[in-house]
């Protein structure tokens, strides 16, 4: 089955929003058997709509639209649609029913614009959405098939989740599994050449990638069934790590917050942040985790030179050495785990221009009461952030 997704909306193309819902569609589909070939973006414009959806209905088995199902002029993808089938478009009785009941659920009157929403053709059957107010359309015809879900990404996962991914797998003949390892302290060429004998493999596939949180893998695998996909995967699994597992700290899902999590609740270790480039991008990503109440004692943010000595930095380490050098990295890191009454603690500190250091650069600290370093960083609070995590679960998988 060959699909090709397309994005409504002018706003993607102006640059307001990220089109995350072809990313999320695009992952979705291997699991199902389903290639994508296609993704296009266009804007709220019938013409131009229509001219994307003919191309897309000629060469694709399955189209999946997002976006353009909600109650404004220019909301046009079921119009666009219609044009493309030359289908005739009408208000559904019972679509108008559930919507006026749903308004009258919040005690609100139904604007007359919303009607736009109990439109549909005669090939459609509506999908519904328990998140808003804009069903989706199912349009089967010709040996093919459109989807049309709503833009907002909480309402197309759940609708995808609920109602289209079941009705897709129904119809697959064929499972599509991966499998990500997420690895770290190598390049995306040593990597490359470390698992050299299994890039040629045809099935289970290998492909190599870099991330902003390491280099990682992807393991692929086609087969008839859910089963046998599995166990391909497996087979493939033994041998990447036979390669590279001392380097793995993740797969799939996995994100270098719930790794290190991880790791200091099994360690029953505690852990704390001070933050000055990061200015709490640190702190926040870990609270991420539901289980960071265990583990995280909390974060201090200390911007400026009288935070850092009020919360008991030595006022002879920033005149010596400076407010962005590895000895106030260590200093701060030392600091907060004592402040905080936690086992390990990291630190950044950082500016974008200083007078000793060239533009960008940036340190982490990070010390467990025995040990205390400084890593030096490009600049990035993202880069920083994930340069910390890392080294934590370096120091955590050291001690092992």
């Amino acid at each position: 089955m060959r699909a090709e997704i397309v994005s409504v909306g002018t706003e993607i193309l102006l640059g307001e929003i990220t089109d995350t819902n072809s990313s999320y569609l695009a992952r979705q589909l291997p699991s199902l058997g389903i290639d994508l070939y296609w993704i296009s973006q266009v804007g709220d414009n019938q013409s131009r709509l229509v001219e994307v959806l003919k191309r897309a209905w000629q060469r694709s088995d399955l189209v999946l639209t997002s976006g353009g199902l909600g109650p404004t002029e220019d909301d046009i993808t079921r119009e666009a649609i219609a044009e493309v089938l030359g289908e005739k478009i009408g208000v559904d009785p019972s679509l108008e029913q559930g919507l006026r009941e749903r308004f009258s659920q919040w005690h609100m009157a139904m604007p007359l614009s919303n009607l736009k929403q109990a439109t549909i053709i005669p090939s459609a059957k509506p999908i519904p959405n328990t998140r808003g107010t804009a069903p989706g359309w199912w349009v089967s015809r010709d040996d093919r098939i459109i989807v049309a879900m709503p833009g907002p990404p909480a309402e197309l996962q759940e609708m995808w989740q609920r109602e289209v991914r079941p009705a897709l797998q129904q119809m697959s003949e064929a499972i599509i599994l991966s499998r990500v390892f997420k690895t770290s302290g190598l390049s995306e060429a040593a990597v490359g050449e470390m698992v050299a004998p299994l890039l040629s493999s045809s099935n289970p596939t290998l492909a190599v990638y870099s991330k902003a949180d390491g280099i990682q893998l992807r393991l692929t695998a086609k087969a008839a069934s859910q089963k046998q996909a599995e166990q391909v995967i497996a087979e493939g699994e033994i041998r990447v790590r036979e390669l590279l597992d001392r380097y793995i700290w993740g797969t799939d899902d996995d994100t270098l917050e719930t790794a290190a999590g991880r790791l200091l609740i099994e360690k029953g270790l505690t852990l704390s942040v001070i933050e000055d480039y990061s200015g709490g991008w640190l702190a926040a990503s870990i609270t991420d985790i539901p289980q960071s109440p265990v583990f995280f004692r909390g974060g201090l943010v200390a911007c400026s030179d009288q935070a850092k000595i009020a919360l008991g930095v030595d006022e002879a380490i920033i005149s010596r050495y400076g407010a962005v050098s590895p000895e106030m990295a260590q200093s701060m890191a030392e600091v907060a785990r004592e402040l905080l009454k936690s086992d390990i603690a990291i630190s950044t500190t950082g500016l974008l221009e200083n007078e000793n250091e060239p533009a960008g650069v940036t340190y982490i600290g990070i010390s467990d009461g025995e040990n205390s370093r400084a890593i030096r960083r490009s600049r990035g609070k993202r880069r920083v952030t994930t340069t910390a995590l890392l080294e934590l679960r370096r120091l955590l998988t050291s001690s092992n």
